[in-house]
């Protein structure tokens, strides 16, 4: 497992992050997020599938539980499952999305999921901070998530 921490100071910040995050999910990525309502986790998504050219802007799936974005070149699992425990998360199609490995799959509130998904997985600590500040504390769990935790570090210049 490997760890390193991001600071933000303003939504547009996050969008940057994201989006050049963005340039390094190939597909097969499991991402967590994880923060209380309003730490940028949904602005983050929306960084991500805007960059990956996904014409549908990504909102809160808190009611929906799981979007599914694509174009002809990325596959986007968006899940919010603030509201579940993990005896309510069987048979909502999850298994749809775990038998596609090429998707990128984000994940907010995820632990009701945690046990259902692969163990190669970055996961994204937001913690709200003074006014827009946001501090992003990442762990990797796995070879995938390694290489994605250090670029992610790498591009916001952070020190793992």
């Amino acid at each position: 497992m490997k760890q390193g921490t991001i600071y933000t100071s303003s939504r547009e910040e996050t969008l940057a992050l994201a989006t050049r995050f963005a340039h390094a999910l190939h597909g097969g990525e499991i991402i967590f997020l994880r923060g209380p309502i309003g730490a940028g986790k949904t602005v983050f998504v929306k960084g991500i599938a805007a960059a990956l050219g996904l014409k549908s802007s990504p909102t809160s799936a808190s009611f929906s539980l799981m979007k599914k974005y694509h174009n002809k070149k990325h596959r986007l699992f968006h899940i919010d499952l603030f509201r579940l425990s993990a005896g309510e998360v069987f048979n909502l199609g999850f298994e749809e999305m775990l038998e596609d490995e090429e998707a990128i799959i984000l994940a907010e509130w995820p632990d009701p999921i945690a046990h259902m998904l692969p163990s190669d997985r970055l996961e994204m600590d937001f913690i709200l901070r003074q006014g827009d500040e946001r501090e992003i504390k990442l762990s990797s769990f796995g070879r995938i998530s390694d290489i994605l935790l250090e670029d992610l570090c790498k591009q916001a210049k952070t020190s793992l």
